[in-house]
């Protein structure tokens, strides 16, 4: 494993993708920093994160040869990975939110964010970005927010942690080269958050309405059970799932 370490950068995401023309890098170099000046997550929201307390990292996947349909097979992946690896170390109540956040109960400690490369149609380059809570222990007004300190009372090693995921990315990705995503597929829907309970979720009209949630399509869309069993399947802009 190639690891760059970075006092601070804007983002590792960011700060990865402008290394991508050098063609020494290695599958799974991974860029670490202590602090990320513009963090970012889904769908453009900033990742706030303290300084030296928690694990903002990006990896790189290359030689994926994805069709760009089957991009969600990168997201599934991912997570689970670090689902793996949380679970291993005992966080309770783990679930994964829709389309990669890990919850522990109702709190979220883990965000996700893959920024896939296409060439001729399909995903060779995808930059994983990863954020933990792992040692922070205050997070102002953000709601929803914890980590692994304030969960299990004790600090972690940094070091430890990174190492823990990107042999679980690597063990993971391996499973899709070498066989069927339809176990890992299987994976991820059983530990949905809020999977087959009754939800409330908002539309993008800011409308709100009842439905449980069935599973994921296969283009990964989010399929949700409405008044009379209808499914309709929702993109991560088209629904947002409230608490």
């Amino acid at each position: 494993m190639q690891l760059i370490k970075l006092n601070a950068t804007d983002s590792t995401n960011a700060y990865l993708k402008r290394l991508l023309p050098d063609s020494s890098l290695t599958d799974f170099t991974v860029v670490m920093a202590e602090e990320q000046l513009k963090g970012k997550g889904q769908m453009g929201a900033v990742w706030e994160s303290e300084a030296g307390k928690n694990l903002t990292i990006s990896v790189l996947k290359n030689e994926l040869h994805l069709v760009a349909d089957d991009f969600f097979a990168l997201n599934i992946c991912v997570s689970l990975a670090v689902y793996d690896v949380l679970k291993a170390y005992q966080v309770p109540n783990l679930s994964i939110k829709w389309p990669n956040d890990i919850l522990s109960g109702t709190s979220k400690i883990c965000g996700i964010l893959i920024e896939n490369l296409l060439s001729g149609g399909q995903i060779n380059t995808a930059v994983i970005g990863i954020g933990l809570n792992v040692n922070q222990t205050f997070f102002g007004n953000v709601e929803n927010a914890s980590s692994l300190k304030l969960i299990l009372g004790k600090n972690f090693n940094l070091d430890e942690l990174l190492h823990a995921i990107v042999e679980s990315l690597k063990q993971n990705f391996l499973k899709i080269k070498v066989g069927p995503m339809v176990k890992l597929w299987q994976a991820y829907e059983e530990v949905l958050f809020r999977k087959d309970k009754p939800s409330t979720f908002e539309n993008r009209n800011g409308e709100l309405f009842m439905g449980f949630i069935r599973g994921i399509s296969p283009k990964g869309k989010l399929v949700i059970a409405l008044e009379d069993n209808i499914m309709q399947e929702f993109d991560i802009k088209e629904v947002k799932l409230l608490y």
